[in-house]
């Protein structure tokens, strides 16, 4: 594999209800080190369902995940482990209600990587202090808007120092005033270098930010580029039908 390759897929496929339905159908694909890929496309094309297959979330019906050379679908891998090195956000923040920013974002640290409580807290403190958020460390996940919560479910996967992101739609269930505070976060992230697969339905993001733009649809990779050339230039008809309808 080339090195700089840290996610692999070969042959995805996730079929529901005995093959009648198929939520991937085949899909190959790779990501590098420091790339941010952004993945677009109708509902149902089967987005979430590959970027929830990258840490097994959703079990494949077939094919390969290679994450670090080690073929994660294989089931004598520890998935937990590899799970560590991915950060998830979804579209629904899952705070724990009852823990305050601050607990919610020390307790997989010292739990996990087994790290002190003191040191798990000057990192978090750290990283929440860079999305704006330090004088909310003591509060509860109730006391947040919507856009703060997300924010604070995005450093919260940073403390585990993962060496992926994958984002699920995570602006899609924010009021629209709050959708700009969470793509700066995540804005600032692509700059420092980090990893991250994006399903999103913000175009200027994916515009501004994506290295690479898989557009999906029917549960394969229709098209794949620069966003130059899928925003500028698409070559396939259902792509130019679907930027139509969105832009």
């Amino acid at each position: 594999m080339n090195d700089n390759v840290i996610i692999k897929v070969e042959g995805l496929k996730k079929h529901y209800n005995g093959g009648a339905v198929k939520a991937l159908d085949g899909v190959d694909c790779s990501i590098k080190r420091g790339e941010v890929v952004v993945i677009i496309g109708p509902s149902g094309s089967g987005k979430s369902t590959f970027l929830r297959s990258l840490n097994l979330l959703e079990l494949p019906t077939d094919g390969k995940i290679l994450f670090n050379d080690v073929d994660i679908t294989d089931p004598k891998v520890n998935i937990n482990l590899h799970r560590q090195k991915m950060g998830m956000v979804f579209q629904h923040f899952n705070l724990f209600p009852h823990m305050t920013v601050l607990k919610n974002m020390t307790i997989a640290p010292t739990k996990l990587l087994k790290k002190s409580k003191e040191d798990a807290e000057k990192r978090a403190m750290e990283l929440l202090k860079r999305v704006g958020l330090d004088h909310r460390a003591n509060s509860y996940p109730s006391q947040l808007s919507g856009g703060q919560k997300q924010r604070v479910a995005i450093v919260r996967a940073l403390c585990m120092e993962p060496e992926v992101m994958l984002f699920d739609e995570p602006t899609s269930a924010l009021d629209p005033e709050m959708v700009g505070e969470v793509l700066d976060v995540m804005k600032e992230l692509a700059k420092e270098g980090m990893t991250m697969a994006v399903v999103t339905h913000e175009m200027g993001f994916a515009r501004e930010v994506a290295d690479r733009i898989i557009f999906m649809s029917d549960g394969v990779i229709v098209e794949e580029g620069t966003p130059d050339e899928i925003f500028g230039n698409p070559k396939n008809d259902r792509t130019k039908e679907f930027l139509r309808c969105v832009l």
